[in-house]
């Protein structure tokens, strides 16, 4: 577990599996709380949080994926020295 906390690819990943999970979560009904009734500020609420994670989560994929294909590519380059 050690190692691969420590792997250079970690936090990337963590961050586009957390993307992905988001929005898989969100096209199988992560929206529910719509349907019920509930006080406005809830909904308010909830409605900001869907917004915001709405227009960060790509951005957030996007960054990681680039971290991504940065590292691998620079691991491929021969005579890379590591990190």
């Amino acid at each position: 577990m050690k190692n691969t906390v420590t792997n250079e690819y970690f936090p990337a990943t963590a961050v586009l599996a957390g993307v992905l999970l988001f929005w898989g979560l969100g096209l199988f009904g992560g929206l529910s709380l719509l349907s019920n009734y509930q006080s406005l500020l809830t909904t308010l609420s909830w409605l900001l949080f869907v917004y915001a994670a709405a227009v960060l989560t790509p951005l957030a994929g996007l960054i990681a994926v680039v971290d991504l294909s940065r590292r691998w590519l620079r691991n491929r380059t021969p005579g890379a020295g590591g990190a």
